[in-house]
This record gives C-alpha cells, sequence and structure tokens, in this order.
C-alpha cells in the first residue's frame, strides 16, 4: 500500500479546453470528446487524464497522484495502475505502445502528447459530423450462450467495417458497448454521442437458420431510414458472421451516403463545403448509373479538386466517374479520360497507399487498359485491405475471367 501525503486537489484550477490529437478535455463541463462526440469516461479516471495533461511539462509521481486525485487518501497499487490503463484505453492509448502516457521507470508518468489549451468559453452546440453513426450492441434474443459471443463479433466488425468504407465517423466499440442491455432511446443516443445515424439489431435462432434482423435509424427525427433480415446457415458461426457483416455494411454504406448526399443537397445547394462535395459525388455514383449520374458525380469532384487540389478522396471519385465512362461506353475521348484518371489514381495512391478505393479503382481501370495481371494485383491489395466489400470481388473476378481463368473467378464472384 502507498500512503499519500496531504495535499489538495486540482479541481480549483482555471477551466480550460485541452485539445490533443483528435480529442478534447473539457474541465468546464468534465467531458472528454473525440471529433465532437462525448466519450463514457469514469469520474476518478477524467480527474486523473486531467491532472496528467496539466502537468505535462513534468513526470508525475505515484505520490503526486494520490495527492492530487485520490485527496491523499490510501490505495493499493493495482488501484492506481488499473486508473492508469483506464485513462490510457479513454484516449486509445496502451501500456504497449505509450504513445500519449508514458511511464517513465522507477520515477513516474508522464502525458507525452502535443496539446493545444484555451481558456474555456461556453461552447457552442457540436457541429455532429456528417457520415456520423454508431453501431449499437446486436441483442441476442436466444438462449444460446454462443449467440451472444456471435452477436458482439457482429457488431464489432461492422463497426470496423462502416469506419473503413464510409471515411465517416463511427463511435468506438468501448463506448458503443456501454448501452448493451439498456434501454434504447435513438434520439437521446444521437444526442449523448454527436451522431447523425444508429444502427440497431438481433440475432435469433430459427431452426438451422442465423436470422439477423437490423435497421439504420435518423437519430434527429427518430424515422427507420432502412431495415432488413438476413439469413444464414448455422453450421459455420465463423463464416457466418463474415458473410452477414459484408454484406450489412455494403448496406448500409450506400444507405448513409444516399441520405445524406439528399440532405446535403437540400440544405446546401448554394454553398457546400468540400466534404459535402465528396458525399454529393459518392451519393451520385452509387446510384443507377448512367452518362447522366457519372457527369454529376465529375462535376462535384472537380469542385473539390477546385477548392483542395490534394484531396485523395476527390481524385479517387472522378477516376471512378472517368472509368465508368469508359467501361459503358459513353466517354467521348477515351486516351485522355484513361491518361487524366491513371494520373488522379498514382497521386491518390502516393499520397495514401491504403486507399482500398484507390486501388479497386486503378484495377477497373488496368483491366480497362488489358493490363490484366496489374488489374489482377490491385484488386487483390483492394481486398486484403477491406475484405468484405463486394465490389472488389466482382471487378476481381471480371478480371479473372478476362485473364482466362474462369475456375478461379467462380468462387471469387
Amino acid at each position: 500500500m502507498i500512503r499519500a501525503p496531504a495535499g489538495g486537489t486540482f479541481g480549483a484550477s482555471r477551466k480550460l479546453l485541452f485539445r490533443f490529437e483528435d480529442y478534447v478535455l473539457d474541465t468546464e463541463r468534465r467531458e472528454l470528446r473525440r471529433a465532437g462526440a462525448q466519450l463514457a469516461i469514469e469520474p476518478q479516471v477524467f480527474d486523473l487524464l486531467e491532472f496528467l495533461v496539466r502537468n505535462r511539462d513534468r513526470v508525475v509521481s505515484k505520490d503526486d497522484l494520490l495527492a492530487s486525485v485520490w485527496g491523499g487518501r490510501i490505495v493499493s497499487e493495482s488501484t492506481l495502475a488499473s486508473r492508469i490503463n483506464a485513462a490510457r484505453r479513454a484516449i486509445g492509448d496502451t501500456g504497449e505502445e505509450q504513445r500519449l502516457i508514458r511511464t517513465i521507470i522507477g520515477k513516474g508518468i508522464r502525458f507525452v502528447g502535443e496539446v493545444h489549451e484555451r481558456q474555456y468559453q461556453s461552447p457552442a452546440r457540436p457541429v455532429v459530423p456528417r457520415l456520423s453513426i454508431v453501431v449499437l450492441p446486436f441483442a441476442n434474443f436466444s438462449d444460446d450462450p454462443e449467440l451472444e459471443y456471435f452477436a458482439d463479433g457482429i457488431t464489432d466488425d461492422l463497426t470496423t467495417d462502416l469506419l473503413r468504407i464510409s471515411g465517416g465517423f463511427v463511435i468506438a466499440r468501448n463506448t458503443a458497448f456501454t448501452f448493451k442491455g439498456k434501454p434504447i432511446d435513438v434520439k437521446k443516443i444521437g444526442r449523448e454521442l454527436g451522431v447523425l445515424y444508429v444502427v440497431e439489431g438481433s440475432v435469433r435462432r430459427a431452426g438451422d437458420l442465423l436470422r439477423l434482423n437490423v435497421q439504420l435509424t435518423d437519430a434527429e427525427s427518430g424515422a427507420h431510414l432502412w431495415v432488413d433480415r438476413f439469413d444464414a446457415d448455422c453450421v459455420d458461426l465463423a463464416r457466418a458472421q463474415s458473410e452477414m457483416t459484408g454484406r450489412l455494411a455494403r448496406a448500409i454504406n450506400f444507405k448513409l451516403v444516399e441520405a445524406e448526399g439528399l440532405s446535403i443537397e437540400q440544405e446546401r445547394a448554394f454553398h457546400p463545403d468540400p466534404h459535402d462535395l465528396l458525399i454529393q459525388g459518392w451519393a451520385a455514383l452509387v446510384r443507377p448509373i448512367s452518362a447522366a449520374t457519372l457527369q454529376e458525380a465529375r462535376r462535384l469532384f472537380e469542385r473539390v479538386l477546385e477548392i483542395d487540389a490534394d484531396s485523395v478522396a476527390a481524385k479517387v471519385g472522378l477516376a471512378h466517374a472517368l472509368s465508368g465512362n469508359i467501361a459503358d461506353g459513353w466517354s467521348t475521348s477515351v486516351q485522355q479520360d484513361e491518361a487524366r484518371a491513371e494520373q488522379l489514381l498514382l497521386e491518390a495512391i502516393a499520397g495514401d497507399a491504403n486507399s482500398f478505393r484507390a486501388r479497386l479503382a486503378l484495377g477497373l481501370l488496368r483491366r480497362l487498359q488489358n493490363r490484366l495481371d496489374e488489374s489482377r494485383i490491385e484488386l487483390e491489395t483492394a481486398i486484403a485491405l477491406v475484405p468484405n466489400y463486394a465490389p472488389a470481388f466482382g471487378q476481381l473476378g471480371m478480371t479473372l475471367i478476362c485473364l482466362g481463368e474462369p475456375a478461379a473467378a467462380i468462387p471469387v464472384i
């Protein structure tokens, strides 16, 4: 046991907003936020984190922590260690990585992240990010405990896949799981987490089938935007989980993009910002393809590049539209469109080598150029980056057919 020296707390310190990475520590409202969304954090863990951030210019000893956070009370080593670990988890850090909270052996700990602080002012209502979503823990409506793990796995994987696919703001699973087993008030959850959309669902066994019910809800109005049901065989739960997650992520992603595209058209017809233009561009691409929708997508992505010439997302979107024009025979200058699409995609990959959308678009373009081996490599790379994105498998199947490998294409398709 450690006995802390007598001392006061830091509660009387001036009220500040501390910003580090994409987190905000609000000492007036006692909130930890990330990208506008409030994160769940225990009061004592908040105090510990605040103390570390305020004293980031020095190594803080255990005695310092006990005096300031625990008010001089006796606390066990294990309790102290668990609170430090909880503070790390709250800001996406670990004891192994120590990216923000570093242990100095024999001395104490120190907050080492770059911090910007400003005097607290009454905050305006936070701006909710576009394409912001939380996947609530799926409910298990059966007596089978194995399906409890299955339901949690669906929630985990869907959260990850939506983050990869949508490029939007997805609430972390640890925060989402604080709502597990609790009554669901979608509007309240939207306000608390700062999201526009909520996904919720349930799993039940129906004979030899697993039945997954899911719905996407507008958190502001409470209206259901989309509901669906998916069935899979109970024999192989791991395979069922992978298949269901992929289908869910793709369907929800399309609905999100469509909903936000329509919302932006209505709200910001004259002065949209670049992110809004990007969403509108992708919304045009997920509609039924026509010469008109591709032309609209090109116009929107061109506008983004006029504002931000380095936008990877806009380059990829424009290349997708150009390639679609070529593939469907609507291009009036195939060579010119090919050359521009290739330049855009190579620039995009140079800016973000892990952009699966860029790899997917380049795979399509390489097939149009009859560079089939390169097409295969790019499409396999896209699948490795996002294993559950169905269009990548479809494009790879087409490339394998063009390579004269129909037997290899069948399982991919």
